[in-house]
């Protein structure tokens, strides 16, 4: 199968199987749902999810197993996006083409719908009505892995090191902890994620991290370059607002930022060589990453 045909096709699974999490949500408040909803189904490209399972699928594993685990991430990733969003921090109005939760429902509301993404997220990994069949063990290591990258070694510290050093010079160094631990860190889990649910050996994860800690990177180093380069109606949010961060721009300059995009996209697809043909999709991911537009 092409990339773009599964892209397609996988993104409508993931956004089923969100829709079937929403269901089993029958108290909560209304707005709450709605802010929730907001956020989360808003024309995403669902790249970490999809990722977890184009890893198991080259690895013929069953998609009924990752499934939770990588919507879980998806969750994650919206709730943290909410969050960025906040006056408090980015203070963004537009996301993916749309006003921010806080500006449709207000900074309260959306501050506790990203809360509540994240805790249902765990719900979902630990709530056996959506893994009936998957090993305990494995939920419990692919949980565990999620909730590493998310927290204060991964996800969070790279968020806080971003906010420490907004307006500040910098070093290079700074930018790279920054990068890994904010953006890396959760496409990292995704693969490790789908890899784990495939049974993977040891050695074949080894290449799969590689793969994700590439194609992470690659993914910030796009984002950067968008935000100095990229069209705002194709991008759907607010440009040029990065220059007091921590950016590849501000630290390498354009061209090298380009060069290091083509040298990550590389790496990651040269960590996939072991799987063959099973590996077309998670390399036309990399070339994805690589070029996008938004």
């Amino acid at each position: 199968m092409d990339f773009k045909t599964f892209l397609n096709e996988k993104r409508l699974v993931v956004e089923d199987f969100l829709r079937s999490i929403f269901v089993t949500f029958t108290t909560c408040p209304d707005v709450l749902k709605d802010a929730m909803e907001h956020s989360l189904f808003s024309e995403g490209k669902r790249i970490r999810p999809i990722l977890a399972l184009a890893v198991s699928d080259a690895k013929n594993g069953n998609a009924a197993t990752v499934l939770p685990f990588a919507c879980a991430i998806e969750m994650i990733h919206t709730y943290s996006l909410i969050h960025d969003d906040l006056p408090c921090i980015d203070n963004d109005e537009l996301r993916r083409g749309r006003p921010t939760c806080h500006k449709v429902f207000g900074e309260a509301v959306a501050l506790l719908a990203g809360d509540a993404l994240l805790t249902e997220a765990f719900r979902v990994m630990a709530d056996p009505r959506f893994s009936p069949t998957t090993p305990a063990a494995l939920a419990r290591e692919m949980l565990y892995e999620i909730a590493h990258a998310a927290g204060a070694e991964g996800m969070i510290a790279g968020q806080v090191v971003d906010v420490l050093y907004d307006g500040k010079e910098g070093t290079k160094s700074i930018l790279d902890y920054i990068h890994r631990n904010k953006t890396a860190a959760l496409i990292r889990a995704a693969v490790r994620v789908g890899a784990m649910a495939g049974e993977a050996t040891s050695q074949e994860l080894e290449h799969f991290t590689k793969y994700g800690e590439s194609l992470g990177l690659a993914f910030q180093v796009g984002d950067d370059l968008l935000d100095a380069e990229g069209d705002e109606k194709i991008v759907g949010k607010k440009l040029r607002k990065d220059i007091t961060k921590q950016t590849y721009i501000k630290h390498y300059g354009v061209e090298e930022s380009r060069a290091r995009l083509d040298e990550l996209v590389n790496e990651a697809v040269q960590a996939l060589a072991f799987l063959g043909p099973a590996g077309e999709v998670l390399t036309g991911m990399a070339e994805f990453v690589g070029k996008r537009s938004s």
